[in-house]
């Protein structure tokens, strides 16, 4: 049975860094492209970035590009998103998700490809 569990979140202040964690369990990974998504209240779910996990390979969204980071160990099966510069507006969710149906990096930010879902970690960025 496929998991996904995310942690590292909380409360940090604008300008702060945060690293969350999805550790991965289940299967092997090394086909798959992991995602991480956030959902604010009353906002539809929006995609972060991607890797793929062999090769290492990322895609961001544009919000997030140069401010976040994603990465992967191969050995502990976990895959990092590294978020700096953070801003009240980066308040959210955060989800990391696991596709088997993604070749092409630019399709990573569908939701609807992704198989495998965590429960989400609260990022909450204060003024």
């Amino acid at each position: 049975q496929v998991q996904l569990v995310e942690s590292g979140g909380g409360l940090v202040q604008a300008g702060g860094s945060l690293r969350l964690s999805c550790a991965a369990s289940g299967r092997t990974f090394s086909s798959y492209t992991m995602g991480w998504f956030r959902q604010a209240p009353g906002q539809e779910r929006e995609f972060v970035g991607a890797i793929r996990w062999s090769g290492g390979n990322t895609y961001y969204a544009d919000s997030v590009k140069g401010r976040f980071a994603i990465s992967r160990d191969n050995a502990k099966n976990t895959v990092f998103l590294q978020m700096n510069s953070l801003k009240p507006e980066d308040t959210a969710v955060y989800y990391c998700a696991a596709t088997s149906r993604v070749y092409y990096l630019a399709s990573a930010s569908g939701l609807r490809y992704y198989d495998y879902w965590g429960q989400g970690t609260q990022v909450t960025v204060s003024s």
